[in-house]
């Protein structure tokens, strides 16, 4: 029964076991989902996905299965071929005109227009303003500028729409998603590694060696204490600001909270560089011209103990890294970013780079040529939950 729905879970990626599965199949033996389709898809996931992290695959692997089952959110996969342009189509800026934007209209008015274009559309759009398509001003699509609309599909551009069709519930769930600041808080307290302990009494709680020592005794509770860890962790960020990463600014200004709530360390610094770090990094998110110090007065105020977290996505036309006057906002010094960012490596031997949007297999694009050369440079990761915990792990590495 269901024999198919097994394999396409293992597709996606879940890990299902027999015993599991054939837990789920007396559970429908006995009656338990009484004949009710949503019953039984809360039954088996409750059954056969172990944490909520793999929500997102099992709910691709349930709508690809029952893809016949009727849905008020359920899309044509014609209409999403049609839609699937990824991020290489551009707005017409010479015509904004063709804007069909009506600030008079609610939701559900939206929503009305919506099902009537999704009932007359006959063939791909894109650029217009009227059918569902890519890259134009209907209010229907994505990757067009127009709000107040409903965006189908892909990534949200000015993030004004009603409503998304065709999203993931539990998308953001997934290990290998953005991350939010209380995981940002967990993912950190691998940190404490790095903290000694003190060499006075021992008045601090050693929970696992209380539980060890307690099953040890049959159960009878005997408290175990250690001494006290001093935090040793010097830590300096380098946040990448404006342009390209301002999609991106609530995740780092997230990432900037966790970082200085944390307890996990014995000094943070923070600066600020666009788009690459040339011989100057600034005081403020803001980048404003003369508001930086010098690299050189990073290298004299913070040894080389410091570990080093640059946060940003490398997206650069190659000449701004490359080039000796690339940096366009500020001055370069004699040398390019990526000569800037050698000699910082230089200086700190325990450096990450975490990009919110890492391109693993780059294709070859011009703008994609800078990511490439900086992630053969640095330890570059995914800004994820995942990729957080590579990237600590590494730093946790002995030189």
């Amino acid at each position: 029964m269901f024999q198919d729905f097994f394999y396409t879970l293992k597709a996606k990626g879940l890990d299902v076991s027999m015993t599991e599965w054939l837990t789920l199949m007396d559970a429908l033996d006995k009656g338990l989902v009484n004949s009710d389709f949503t019953l039984f898809y809360y039954v088996a996931r409750m059954i056969l996905v172990k944490s909520e992290s793999d929500y997102d695959k099992y709910d691709m692997a349930f709508a690809e299965y029952f893809h016949d089952i009727a849905s008020e959110n359920v899309l044509p996969k014609e209409l999403l071929e049609w839609l699937d342009k990824g991020e290489e189509m551009e707005f017409d800026k010479q015509n904004q005109e063709m804007y069909s934007y009506d600030s008079t209209r609610n939701s559900d008015e939206v929503k009305r227009l919506f099902r009537e274009r999704l009932a007359e559309q006959k063939s791909e759009h894109n650029g217009g303003n009227h059918w569902i398509g890519t890259a134009g001003g209907s209010a229907f699509g994505h990757h067009g500028r127009n709000v107040g609309g409903i965006r189908v599909g892909a990534q949200g551009g000015m993030q004004s729409a009603f409503q998304v069709m065709g999203d993931r519930k539990f998308e953001d769930f997934r290990n290998d998603k953005v991350l939010n600041t209380r995981q940002y808080q967990v993912a950190f307290r691998r940190l404490r590694q790095y903290s000694s302990r003190l060499d006075i009494p021992k008045t601090e709680l050693d929970i696992d060696e209380t539980i060890r020592k307690t099953c040890d005794n049959g159960g009878y509770l005997q408290l175990e204490f250690d001494r006290p860890r001093k935090n040793t962790v010097k830590l300096l960020m380098l946040y990448d600001c404006g342009g390209t990463m301002i999609p991106f600014m609530e995740l780092c200004n997230e990432l900037f909270q966790a970082v200085n709530k944390a307890n996990h360390f014995k000094d943070v610094k923070t600066y600020y560089f666009h788009n690459c770090v040339y011989s100057k990094v600034y005081k403020t998110a803001e980048c404003e011209y003369g508001d930086w110090v010098d690299i050189d007065y990073l290298f004299k105020h913070y040894d080389r103990d410091y570990k080093v977290i640059i946060v940003g996505d490398a997206q650069m036309a190659p000449e701004e890294l490359f080039d000796k006057n690339g940096n366009y906002r500020g001055p370069n010094d004699g040398m390019s970013g990526y000569e800037w960012n050698q000699l910082l490596l230089s200086k700190y031997k325990k450096c990450v780079w975490l990009n919110p949007r890492y391109h693993k297999e780059l294709t070859r694009m011009h703008w994609m040529e800078s990511e490439d050369a900086l992630s053969k440079l640095f330890h570059m990761y995914t800004l994820s939950v995942d990729g957080l915990k590579e990237a600590i792990t590494y730093l946790m590495k002995a030189k």
